[in-house]
């Protein structure tokens, strides 16, 4: 019998999907897969549910959510024989775009069918795991407009842009030290990746793989508003690399360090997380989640 657990994130994307053991059971077969549907009801339940599942020896624990829901019950997996499943229901779907995990129903469930298991590699930040990116400067900022805008759509990730580029001079000046290199003084991004993409097919770092067991990591210095602009344009066609303020590298370490406050703002997976610490030491854990992709 193979114990598949579904951890259900209710409002993600617009929240109208139903979703019951009923609904599930004709893409399975009875006597062989064995369902069990769980909701979550508020912020870090997820990570509660599945700690339960694997008390209860599921064999797939499923994120049925955004890139948030599937961080919240793939940091639980991280080490173990259990595999991800994904059913990519929120916003974005950064990470289940990057695995070819398609949002329709039907397609998602015959991949967790079909047990198609294939290793990944596994961020971590000061303890955190993160699967898809995380950073600091204008990402986590906007981030945290779009947290608190009304519309988790595309017009609202726009429109968190747009307030996030008004407010841009607003920020506190800091000196960042990344790998004990020269100082930078108040860079504008610097994005740590696992994942090609970050959400809405939209991409900073394309070449970044889940299985290469490397971090790809984008610093842009600070720019003018109008660079800003055309840095807009070039994240659209994928051609970040022609912003000559940019630098590229790929390594399996990355140290930073703010000698003017104690606190990080930074977003992970696309949520915002304030951490309380002047130094962020962000590692790569390879091939250290098994998850579910189409053969």
């Amino acid at each position: 019998m193979i114990r598949i657990h579904f951890i259900v994130n209710p409002i993600a994307g617009h929240g109208h999907a139903s979703f019951t053991k009923e609904d599930l059971q004709p893409y399975f077969i009875r006597g062989i897969h064995e369902l069990t549907v769980k909701i979550s009801e508020y912020k870090k339940h997820a990570t509660e549910l599945t700690k339960s599942s694997i008390l209860e020896n599921a064999n797939i624990i499923v994120a049925c959510g955004g890139d948030g829901t599937i961080n919240e019950v793939a940091s639980c997996l991280i080490g173990t024989n259990i595999a991800l499943g994904i059913l990519p229901m929120g916003s974005g779907n950064g990470l289940a775009s990057n695995l070819k995990i398609p949002k329709k129903r039907r397609k998602a469930l015959e991949i967790i069918r079909n047990k198609h298991i294939e290793h990944m590699d596994v961020g971590k930040i000061n303890g955190r795991y993160f699967f898809s990116n995380t950073g600091v400067g204008f990402d986590a900022s906007l981030i945290k407009h779009y947290e608190s805008s009304e519309k988790r759509t595309l017009l609202g990730y726009i429109r968190a842009c747009a307030t996030t580029f008004r407010d841009i001079n607003k920020n506190t000046p800091l000196s960042i030290v990344v790998d004990e290199e020269v100082p930078m003084a108040n860079p504008f991004i610097i994005l740590i990746s696992n994942s090609n993409e970050m959400g809405y097919k939209l991409s900073l770092t394309p070449k970044a793989s889940l299985q290469d067991g490397l971090l790809d990591v984008l610093v842009i210095k600070n720019i003018s508003r109008i660079k800003m602009l055309w840095l807009g344009f070039l994240i659209l066609i994928r051609k970040v690399h022609w912003l000559k303020e940019s630098r590229s590298f790929q390594t399996k370490n990355v140290h930073i360090k703010c000698n003017q406050s104690d606190f990080f703002d930074t977003q992970v997976d696309g949520e915002h997380k304030r951490i309380d610490t002047n130094e962020l030491t962000i590692s790569l854990v390879e091939k250290s989640l098994f998850v579910l992709t189409p053969q």
